[in-house]
């Protein structure tokens, strides 16, 4: 026993020793790696989405290191699963900074998730990238939304499907899954829409529980009220609930030319396990696809296909997939790497600081371009639809990188809020 507390006592002096050697080494260089949190639910409703964006953030994170990492140092991700449990993500956020001391993080997908973790590390003086389209009215010092903001999606989704060539519709069903991202989207669309002269009658507003699979009322309503005029679906579903709400869309025979649906949340990924060809010509509205044609995606989508393999990744190992939110977290890691490198070192603040109009080649084929003041990437928009084999014919595009609004123009009040986050 007295040799255990003599070794424990001598153990604790060495520790003493090294802690106090470490004290005067600045927190980015105190060890031999970079420390980066991975935050995305690996389990639960949301795991059909996120998971991939976790493998993203590894794939790039092996390719940093074999350039030589940063700063010299090696990138060591730290993994943790929420499990789509939106409380858990602050629990887990806060492990990621105060126990693991991780520099930066890399997670979330619904709004609910960030909105759980966004005073954590407000209060502890994080960095969140958030990769994910979401429903703006937020600006935070501590994120940076490298997703779309609602007038780089939801509306040239909506103006499109108003147009001659997206079917002229004069009727909306605005369908999402029952939360703060659907709610606050169709909030600014209900608006966008009634200054374009749509009448409340014309807009229907459905909501489904996460996780919802039953969709045949629902879309026996929506086939009822196509019948008053031109109707198209503006769909904010979120995670696995896609999966039958898209079969339903196909047991109900509801074509594409008769009632098309846009969707923010559905890409190559949601629609791996669907039956795509009763779908066809039903539209997604996102900032990069697929198929994209262009060098810059070339090479992104071979380097997955690659890593998947390697990696032995379910699913994408024998049909590797890209999506959007893949892009928007491949672009923030690499945007975080210069921004280190610029500021020469991790200190959240100098990072933050650096990170202001950072610029990358992105998969879209833009060169992607960090706001030098409100924390969102300027995005090029494209509408794309639905083919038999599951990817994206892209239909109409912003003839260039469109600047996020945060606060919609569409939201009385919006007009008087600053273009840069509130220092607290």
């Amino acid at each position: 026993m007295l040799n255990r507390r003599g070794h424990l006592k001598t153990l604790t002096a060495a520790a003493a020793l090294c802690v106090g050697s470490l004290s005067l080494v600045p927190q980015a260089f105190a060890a031999d790696t970079i420390k980066v949190g991975v935050l995305h639910s690996l389990s639960g409703t949301m795991a059909i989405s996120e998971t991939v964006l976790k493998d993203t953030v590894l794939m790039a994170i092996e390719e940093i290191n074999a350039k030589g990492g940063v700063l010299g140092k090696k990138l060591e991700p730290v993994v943790v699963d929420p499990a789509s449990n939106w409380p858990l993500f602050a629990e887990k956020a806060k492990q990621l900074l105060t126990q693991d001391k991780v520099a930066v993080v890399f997670g979330c997908w619904t709004s609910v998730s960030r909105k759980s973790v966004l005073p954590v590390f407000e209060e502890l003086n994080g960095l969140l990238f958030y990769p994910v389209q979401y429903e703006g009215e937020e600006l935070s010092k501590n994120v940076f939304y490298t997703g779309a903001a609602p007038n780089q999606q939801a509306i040239p989704a909506v103006d499109y499907l108003m147009s001659k060539d997206g079917g002229g519709a004069k009727r909306w069903v605005l369908l999402g899954t029952d939360y703060v991202y659907p709610r606050t989207t169709n909030k600014i669309l209900r608006a966008y829409l009634k200054s374009k002269g749509v009448k409340e009658a014309d807009i229907d507003e459905k909501y489904t529980p996460f996780g919802h699979a039953d969709y045949q009322t629902i879309v026996a309503d929506i086939k009822k009220f196509s019948a008053g005029g031109k109707t198209a679906v503006v769909s904010t579903i979120n995670g696995d609930s896609n999966v039958p709400f898209y079969k339903e869309l196909g047991n109900a025979g509801l074509k594409a030319k008769d009632v098309p649906v846009v969707a923010f949340s559905v890409g190559e990924e949601e629609l791996r396990g669907v039956d795509t060809k009763p779908l066809v010509g039903h539209l997604a509205a996102w900032n990069y696809f697929m198929s994209l044609k262009n060098p810059a995606n070339d090479e992104f989508t071979n380097k997955w296909a690659a890593y998947a393999k390697a990696k032995n990744i379910p699913g994408h190992k024998d049909k590797p997939l890209t999506n959007d939110p893949m892009e928007a977290t491949y672009i923030g890691i690499n945007m975080w790497k210069q921004a280190v490198e610029k500021a020469k070192t991790t200190e959240v603040d100098a990072v933050i600081k650096a990170m202001a109009g950072q610029t990358f080649k992105a998969p879209s084929g833009i060169t992607s371009k960090m706001d030098e003041k409100n924390h969102h990437l300027h995005k090029s928009v494209f509408i794309g639809e639905v083919k038999a084999d599951g990817q994206f014919n892209v239909v109409w595009k912003t003839p260039g990188p469109v600047k996020a609004k945060p606060w919609s123009p569409f939201i009385e009040g919006n007009d008087k809020k600053p273009d840069e986050p509130v220092k607290k």
